[in-house]
């Protein structure tokens, strides 16, 4: 039984590297030597025809593909000979995609210049470990963040704790 297994794996890589005819006789003699008979090895090369009619060998890259694969005007697959339509339908929407995503990042970078950048932000909450998204208090347990106060009649740092403005003496 090993045998004819064997010879119809062969079959098989003939196939698929190219020597078809070999393949199916040495399957075929594989077959009748473990007993199958006539009727069953000719069923078998039968089999092997019928399957070689749905797949073509590309002459470029040498895979056998599928009739939905085949560019049968340049008698190559597709990956090879691409449909030039499809290709064109493709790039136009890469392009369009492409300016979309350059304006999208522009129109990002005008709203970036009235971010402050200086200004020290905290991401996760030392306290419950929630994520603050740079907010002066927790969302999740509403402790004050190390976000620096400034002085609302000098615009200074005031430190935390203080309860007058160090720079200009102005009640926190």
């Amino acid at each position: 039984m090993a045998g004819w297994v064997n010879k119809g794996i062969n079959a098989v890589y003939g196939l698929i590297g190219g020597n078809a005819t070999n393949g199916i006789s040495n399957a075929a003699d594989g077959l009748a030597g473990a007993n199958w008979g006539s009727g069953r090895d000719s069923a078998f090369e039968r089999a092997i025809g019928n399957a070689q009619q749905h797949f073509n060998r590309c002459a470029r890259c040498t895979d056998y593909v599928c009739g939905r694969c085949w560019n049968p005007e340049q008698g190559l697959c597709q990956n090879c000979a691409p449909d030039t339509a499809a290709e064109a339908v493709a790039a136009q929407r890469r392009g369009l995609n492409d300016l979309v995503s350059q304006r999208a990042y522009e129109q990002g970078q005008q709203a970036g210049q009235s971010f402050d950048v200086d200004t020290p932000r905290q991401l996760v909450c030392p306290q419950c470990r929630t994520e603050t998204h740079g907010t002066p208090f927790c969302p999740g347990c509403g402790h004050r963040l190390a976000v620096q106060n400034d002085c609302g009649v000098c615009n200074k740092p005031v430190p935390d704790g203080a309860a007058f403005c160090p720079s200009c003496g102005a009640r926190r």
